[in-house]
């Protein structure tokens, strides 16, 4: 099994194609051979954690029964193709999960076991996969902490890209982070005090109505976001010991 996550962003004119996507791929993909779960996600602004929209910038997440599959669908599918003639740039990560607990519609779809699970989780590096769904009557008090939460992550040292996304506006988010190292990941995670302080409240004040947290090796990556390909320079930007 295999997990594919991508980032896409559209050409100019294409907003009302993009947005029209949301409600009818998804009877495409539950077609698609060997796709055994997926998301179609929107991005907001200020990097996808924003209030507004972005209706530039879309997430596709996979989980397929196997490599072939995943590359069968990004190399021949007429919808992929389509979603690529109309973007001006993409970024792919194939992705191996180390662990995840939690629920994303009832199910845990990154629960299996990757064919190369004895690879050490610190070599290299990972990807985190945060989601939740929002309590309708906590959704103002999350969005009054989401901007600072989100600045720290994007300028924390190690990440190379912290990302947005959602299923549906304002109650069902997720933030998508790629970093350097584990160790890298763990040292904001544990030492941020925002951070820390959000993770406090979720917990006390019942914010979520269904959650999930998934942490993954990254096992390759390709194309661009915003111009930049994440990884590329990942050893040059790794903070200092």
């Amino acid at each position: 099994m295999l997990t594919t996550i991508t980032l896409f962003t559209l050409l100019s004119g294409q907003r009302r194609w993009g947005l029209a996507q949301m409600g009818t791929s998804p009877s495409t993909l539950k077609k698609v051979a060997g796709l055994r779960f997926f998301q179609l996600l929107g991005s907001g602004a200020a990097n996808g954690f924003g209030f507004l929209p972005n209706l530039d910038r879309y997430g596709f997440l996979g989980v397929w029964d196997s490599a072939e599959a995943a590359a069968a669908f990004f190399e021949t599918h007429p919808l992929w193709a389509d979603y690529e003639r109309r973007s001006r740039e993409t970024w792919t990560a194939e992705l191996a999960p180390l662990r995840s607990h939690g629920l994303w519609d009832k199910v845990n779809p990154f629960d299996y076991q990757p064919e190369d699970a004895a690879s050490p989780e610190a070599d290299g590096p990972v990807a985190v996969l945060t989601r939740a769904s929002i309590r309708l009557r906590r959704a103002a008090r999350f969005w009054g902490y989401v901007e600072p939460t989100s600045r720290a992550l994007a300028e924390a040292p190690g990440v190379q890209l912290a990302i947005g996304l959602g299923e549906l506006p304002l109650v069902r988010q997720a933030t998508f982070s790629v970093w350097y190292s584990a160790a890298a990941m763990q040292h904001y995670a544990y030492r941020d005090a925002r951070h820390r302080e959000v993770i406090q409240l979720t917990r006390r004040e019942g914010w979520y109505g269904e959650e999930l947290f998934a942490r993954f090796r990254v096992l390759s990556s390709r194309g661009t976001v915003d111009g930049k390909a994440p990884l590329r320079n990942a050893a040059a930007d790794a903070p200092a010991r």
